[in-house]
């Protein structure tokens, strides 16, 4: 008996499933403290998103030797359309005197009135060190300034450090309310998937203390300093964990419901299921794990992280799903599938099914089939022409938090890049010419006085264009290129506009870099699952013409509908990795089937036989993905919305388009030659008088059934043995004496 067979035997067994069950619940119970601290270990300082080696990272990092380098300043204003009153500038010269008392150490700068009078500018330098207590302070900060301002004032609080915080609020329900929306939309599906009113639960319990674990771990290692956790990915764990760990619960629950059919006892019923669909489920799993994976490759800080996080909530979910879920549902018998209760001689009839259906139909013209739909894909990718990517930060959520309304009052009263200059660092000894280049530089309205720090020197630049636009970092290029010329300066630029024109940049690389890794990788493990070259290069075409289809459908959704300026720079990449690994998932839980009734009945009835077994498993998985993902749009910042249009989209195509229509045409039409050079492709049909010797003929009516879904050759491939005394005895493992009375 080989390893994996050991091993499916642990989780079905009469005694060990149950030592199973007590030592998940163990270690879920130990790691549920854990779980819930995960939130206090994510890093949502500016270096957890920002690309490594960038400019604007290494200017970050000199500014620290700066006085005052690591400060996060919070910047009022107060605006009053028509001119500012002398109550007006009362209340900044209260709030002034208030601030530095509540907030001791700390500089509070003298109002600084705008060039049309009709507004003040009031800065307060908050420890970047800290930033709870920086959030904390900005949070008083807001209060006090909003106390008792005179009627018709508008007061704001904006800058660095509104921004940390109103993207801090933004994230810091992220987990809980993820999780609610998730547990509940998975919930409903499972429900409406079984129709049963207990079996749901056990996939959903299974899930739970995936995540559970899942986040503990995570936590760990962040606290050590092996990981580096951020809201974005912090989140995305719960999706990835209940979405693939529901995917691949639906497809051993499958398998082991029709296993019920076939053996008396249900212990021999799941480990059958688990030696047949435990080895998709651990590829499936694989194959995600491997091409997030190749997201450690990326130059961005944020994309980078999101990698290992990912890949262990995935590895949790398969642990989960071919071990405690098994024993669960031995455990529980048969009755867990009322009101439909699988039993012995009662036979299945996947030709009655949706699947079964079109497949015949498929059969009939696969190549005019797969031609239109991949014309109809490529149709929906073209909408990705002129798609636009780099969200303007007033444009980051899809409410009007404070801080963009208070950078909106900054560009209508100042220079509009006055909240967040750009910074240059330099050599001391080149400040002359470093500041007169500075002025010179198109783009830049003023150019604040020099602070030294030993050799160094730190010019605050302020530019004419809001700091989150395109022509802000239009002005940043230019003023690069103008500084790096400066013999023995070393001049450096940072800042925010700096920082999103390197995001930006780096965001390009890891498209580059990344997309072609992953397309390796994924084929590399679809090869080796199914043993041949033709059908995972088909398989990979067919997820990233889908990928595109999404693209383009997304974009159209959120230019034309929901009138986002533009899509994330990251959203193309981190999208193309969840659709690929994600996708690809559904092919293999397709092909694997395929392949295994090729090698008893041939490639054309092994093709209908598959699509039909696995059609309704994978519409469900599907389905439920796709939920998942779509959560995410509860949270009110703009890319996480277009994250989940993108992979729920993607998922949709997936299960309804790609892998029930164009593969099964595609692998029709290619013929036996898609599993070359497998022996399926030169032998596609090694067994096939053993399998017509064992199985009964077809009843008359049965084949006149099947008759109208495919030609007269298909009958014998749809119709399933039915399991008489003498054929169940054939069937491995089945012996007549045990009786199983769940």
């Amino acid at each position: 008996m080989g390893l994996w067979q050991r091993l499916a035997g642990v989780s079905a067994g009469r005694r060990s499933s149950w030592l199973v069950v007590v030592a998940w619940l163990a270690l879920g119970v130990a790691a549920g403290p854990l779980a819930r601290q995960v939130s206090d270990v994510y890093d949502n300082d500016v270096s957890a998103w920002v690309p490594r080696a960038a400019e604007s990272t290494r200017a970050r990092e000199l500014a620290s030797r700066f006085p005052g380098g690591q400060e996060l300043t919070a910047v009022v204003v107060y605006a009053r359309a028509g001119g500012l009153t002398d109550a007006d500038r009362a209340k900044a010269a209260e709030d002034r005197r208030v601030l530095a008392g509540l907030i001791p150490g700390r500089r509070v700068q003298p109002p600084v009135a705008s060039p049309d009078r009709q507004a003040l500018l009031l800065g307060v330098a908050l420890d970047g060190h800290d930033e709870d207590a920086a959030y904390d302070a900005t949070v008083r900060i807001r209060r006090q300034v909003s106390a008792g301002a005179p009627a018709g004032l508008l007061v704001k609080v904006t800058g660095p450090a509104g921004f940390m915080v109103d993207a801090a609020d933004a994230f810091g329900h992220l987990d809980t309310t993820l999780l609610l929306v998730t547990v509940a939309v998975v919930a409903a599906l499972l429900l409406l998937t079984y129709h049963s009113p207990v079996l749901w639960l056990l996939p959903l319990v299974a899930v739970f203390l995936a995540n559970g674990i899942a986040s503990a771990a995570v936590y760990l290692l962040a606290r050590g300093g092996t990981l580096t956790v951020n809201g974005q990915s912090g989140g995305i764990l719960t999706v990835l964990v209940f979405g693939a760990g529901t995917d691949y619960a639906l497809l051993l629950i499958a398998r082991y419901r029709e296993e019920l059919h076939h053996h008396a006892d249900r212990h021999q019923a799941m480990a059958a299921a688990l030696r047949r669909a435990g080895p998709v489920v651990l590829a499936s799993g694989a194959t995600v794990i491997a091409g997030l994976g190749c997201l450690l490759a990326a130059d961005m800080n944020s994309t980078r992280s999101l990698g290992p996080v990912g890949a262990l909530s995935i590895a949790c979910a398969v642990l989960a799903m071919i071990t405690l879920l098994p024993a669960l549902l031995v455990l529980g018998g048969r009755w867990l599938f009322w009101p439909r209760i699988p039993r012995p001689g009662r036979a299945l009839h996947p030709e009655r099914t949706l699947w079964a259906r079109a497949g015949g139909h498929i059969a009939q013209r696969p190549r005019a089939i797969w031609v239109t739909t991949a014309v109809m894909l490529a149709a929906l990718a073209a909408g990705a022409i002129g798609m636009r990517t780099g969200i303007p930060g007033q444009d980051a959520y899809t409410t009007t938090p404070e801080s963009i309304a208070g950078q909106q009052l900054l560009a209508r009263h100042y220079p509009a890049g006055a909240a967040a200059p750009a910074e240059v660092t330099a050599n001391a000894d080149a400040e002359a010419a470093v500041t007169a280049t500075a002025h010179a530089t198109p783009g830049v309205a003023a150019v604040l006085p020099a602070t030294h720090a030993g050799e160094l020197l730190q010019l605050r630049v302020v530019l004419a264009d809001p700091a989150d636009s395109p022509a802000a970092e239009h002005t940043v290029q230019r003023l690069r290129d103008a500084v790096h010329a400066i013999p023995g300066a070393d001049a450096l630029v940072g800042g925010l506009t700096a920082t999103n024109l390197d995001v930006a940049t780096a965001a390009r690389h890891d498209r580059v870099i990344v997309i072609p890794l992953v397309l390796a990788v994924v084929l590399g493990v679809l090869a080796l699952l199914l043993r041949a070259l033709v059908a995972p290069l088909l398989l990979i075409a067919t997820v990233v013409l889908s990928f595109l289809a999404a693209l383009g459908a997304t974009w159209l959704v959120a230019d034309r509908l929901l009138g986002f300026p533009a899509l994330d720079h990251q959203l193309v990449l981190i999208g193309f990795v969840f659709l690929v690994a994600l996708g690809i998932d559904y092919n293999i839980f397709l092909m694997t089937r395929v392949r295994e009734e090729a090698g008893r009945l041939g490639h054309r009835p092994g093709v209908l036989r598959g699509l039909a077994a696995t059609g309704g498993v994978i519409t469900s998985a599907g389905l439920v993905l796709a939920a998942t993902f779509a959560g995410l749009s509860v949270l009110p910042v703009t890319w996480m919305v277009e994250l989940a249009i993108l992979v729920a989209v993607g998922v949709l195509l997936d299960t309804f388009v790609v892998r029930p229509v164009l593969v099964p045409a595609v692998a029709l039409d290619a013929g036996p030659a898609i599993w070359w050079p497998s022996r399926h492709a030169h032998h596609p049909l090694p067994e096939r008088a053993a399998d017509r010797r064992a199985a009964p003929p077809p009843s008359p009516e049965h084949g006149r059934r099947v008759s109208r879904a495919g030609s007269p050759d298909d009958r014998e491939l749809l119709s399933i043995e039915r399991p008489t005394v003498k054929n169940r005895q054939r069937q491995p493992g089945w012996a007549p004496a045990e009786r199983d009375t769940s």
